[in-house]
């Protein structure tokens, strides 16, 4: 089974949800890339995940915002934008800290659930799983996820063992 096909039924997206926002920011020309698990699959062995995240130019959270607002449902929080759709299980977070805008320029296009998509680098994604697991107010149980996506980062690319605070490094399991 294909890999879109397979996360499309994990997922019960019957609403084209990927695709439609996918296409939606590539027609008006939105700077974006993905980061998050689905990003860490893109360089490792994947893990199923109903979640989608991206980040897009910072310049250009505003102009998403507004586009979103028009053909999905948005919910804003401080530091995201979730963007739903009915009958779609898929959860698409698009990151509004600042600090991920500049990925998008050092991302590459990777394959990603089946399609070709712009991905953060290897390492860019591995300091946004840092943030999050340094966030004490994200959940244990993500940050416990962010956590186990550092480890399989570093199974596949162990010369970032360096780029990782030793606080999070001692928490990790060989």
């Amino acid at each position: 089974m294909q890999a879109l096909t397979f996360w499309k039924t994990v997922t019960m997206d019957h609403s084209n949800l990927l695709e439609s926002l996918i296409e939606l920011l590539k027609i008006h020309d939105v700077r974006f890339c993905v980061i998050g698990g689905q990003a860490v699959n893109a360089y490792v062995e994947p893990l199923v995940s109903l979640d989608l995240d991206l980040a897009v130019a910072v310049d250009q959270i505003d102009k998403v915002d507004a586009l979103l607002d028009q053909h999905f449902t948005l919910k804003r929080f401080s530091h995201s934008l979730n963007v739903t759709i009915p009958n779609s299980d898929v959860r698409v977070q698009i990151q509004t800290d600042k600090r991920y805008g500049e990925f998008v320029g050092r991302a590459s296009v990777r394959s990603v659930l089946g399609m070709e998509l712009p991905v953060a680098s290897v390492e860019d994604v591995l300091q946004g799983k840092i943030w999050a697991v340094m966030d004490s107010e994200r959940r244990g149980s993500k940050r416990q996820k962010d956590l186990a996506d550092i480890a399989r980062i570093l199974e596949t690319y162990p010369k970032f063992r360096s780029q990782v605070p030793q606080e999070i490094l001692e928490r990790l399991l060989d």
